[in-house]
């Protein structure tokens, strides 16, 4: 099953999130992060459940982009538990945020991973994502 993440859901999605980037976040500045977005109407975020059970996560942030003439979603995370992979748990996550898309009529929607994670472009081509930009990435 698929359904809109709750406030609920943070302590779950949070230890999604450490595990995506390999890293222990301060838990109070997501908590602000979280609570702010999940009320933001740009913001879309999704669970996937599996006999009663979190199992996956998938956030999309949407923007009026002047150089698309529209909005555009971007997947900022997608995470499947281990044991869940390659079930279509990411399937059925990437094509709720396709339908919020359609919904709200989405020029595009794009997402970036990380080149450590080189298993992520066959996925997300996979998927019917076509890699057509470069990202850049300044730390400040």
């Amino acid at each position: 099953m698929i359904r809109e993440a709750h406030k609920e859901d943070i302590d779950m999605i949070y230890e999604f999130i450490c595990k995506l980037e390999n890293s222990q976040f301060d838990y109070n500045t997501f908590r602000s992060i979280y609570d702010k977005n999940i009320a933001n109407p740009d913001c879309h975020y999704f669970v996937a459940i599996q006999n009663g059970s979190t199992i996956g996560f998938i956030s999309c942030h949407a923007h009026d982009l002047l150089h698309h003439c529209g909005k555009v979603g971007e997947i900022q995370e997608l995470y499947i538990d281990p044991a869940y992979r390659n079930q279509g748990f990411g399937r059925l996550l990437i094509n709720e945020v396709i339908k919020i898309g359609k919904l709200n009529h989405f020029k595009s929607l794009e997402v970036s991973s990380n080149k450590k994670r080189t298993e992520n472009v066959n996925i997300y081509e996979h998927y019917g994502f076509r890699l057509t930009h470069n990202t850049f990435t300044m730390e400040i």
